[in-house]
C-alpha cells in the first residue's frame, strides 16, 4: 500500500501525480486538490478548472481577476 502525501492514510488504491519533476502519492482527489491545486489570488479558492492568468497571478474566474484590477479577461466557455 502507499501513504497519502496529504493526510497520511495508508491506502491500497492510492495513486501518483507527477508535477514539475516531483512525485506525490494521494488516496483521493480531495487530498490531491488540497495539496497541489493552485489558489485563486483573490478569493483563495482552490482552482480545479482552467482558471485565468494575468499579471503573474492565477484566478479562479475573470470576476476575481477584475477585483484585483485585471481587465479584459473572459472565462472560458
Amino acid at each position: 500500500m502507499a501513504v497519502c502525501h496529504n493526510c497520511g492514510n495508508d491506502y491500497d488504491k492510492a495513486f501518483e501525480i507527477n508535477i514539475g519533476g516531483s512525485s506525490y502519492i494521494f488516496d483521493s482527489f480531495e487530498c490531491a486538490i488540497k495539496a497541489v491545486a493552485p489558489v485563486c489570488a483573490h478569493c483563495e479558492t482552490r482552482i480545479i478548472g482552467h482558471g485565468v492568468e494575468a499579471g503573474g497571478g492565477i484566478f479562479c474566474c475573470a470576476h476575481c481577476a477584475e477585483q484585483q484590477g485585471e481587465v479584459g479577461l473572459r472565462d472560458r466557455a
